[in-house]
């Protein structure tokens, strides 16, 4: 197991899927949700799930709301709480990726270097801001971001200490924005339990 916290980020609007993404059925769970922190659970001793109210959730897990400052849907918020409640670097990865296998998570935490500001994963398609380690001196820049209503992770990480990893299986980090890609979800993953 690994030792590393995970942060599940769970608290978007999700305007293009049209619906609570994690909230929609995948993978024999009630939710996209569940099934993420299910799955992972198997991999790390701590899963947290970053979220706007976990009251919409129907299980237990253990939540890190987001402070009700903001009505921000961005992520900046979820990393601010997040530091806050943890205190140390953490996995970062979205509800939205239910691909992103052990063997992903183990290069980018065997690769992370203490002295940078994050370890983040890359493909042909561009960074992944949500799959990756984040350390507690991007903090300030998160609240600087927040202050500015500035959201862009991508053009924070070029502008910080960021190691970016290349993986070659794109596939693998399919997001989970619109209803085409959920089906394409939907269709991979029914495959897998037959």
């Amino acid at each position: 197991m690994l030792q590393t916290p995970c942060v599940l980020f769970a608290g978007g609007r999700s305007s293009r899927m049209g619906t609570d993404k994690s909230l929609l059925p995948f993978g024999g769970f009630e939710t996209l949700a569940e099934f993420q922190y299910v799955r992972l659970s198997k991999i790390f001793s701590h899963i947290y799930i970053s979220c706007k109210d976990k009251s919409k959730f129907p299980f237990n897990a253990e939540f890190i709301e987001d402070s009700k400052i903001s009505n921000t849907y961005a992520p900046t918020l979820g990393f601010i709480s997040a530091f806050e409640s943890l205190g140390e670097s953490f996995f970062a990865l979205s509800v939205d990726s239910p691909f992103v296998d052990e063997e992903i998570i183990k290069k980018l935490l065997k690769m992370d270097r203490k002295n940078d500001d994050a370890t983040v994963a890359k493909t042909i398609e561009g960074i992944e801001p949500l799959c990756g380690v984040y350390h507690p001196s991007l903090h300030l820049h998160f609240q600087k971001m927040l202050m500015k209503k500035q959201h862009k992770l991508g053009l924070l990480l070029k502008n910080s200490k960021t190691q970016f990893i290349n993986f070659k299986e794109k596939e693998k980090f399919l997001n989970l924005n619109h209803p085409y890609e959920y089906k394409k979800a939907l269709r991979i993953i029914n495959s897998t339990l037959l």
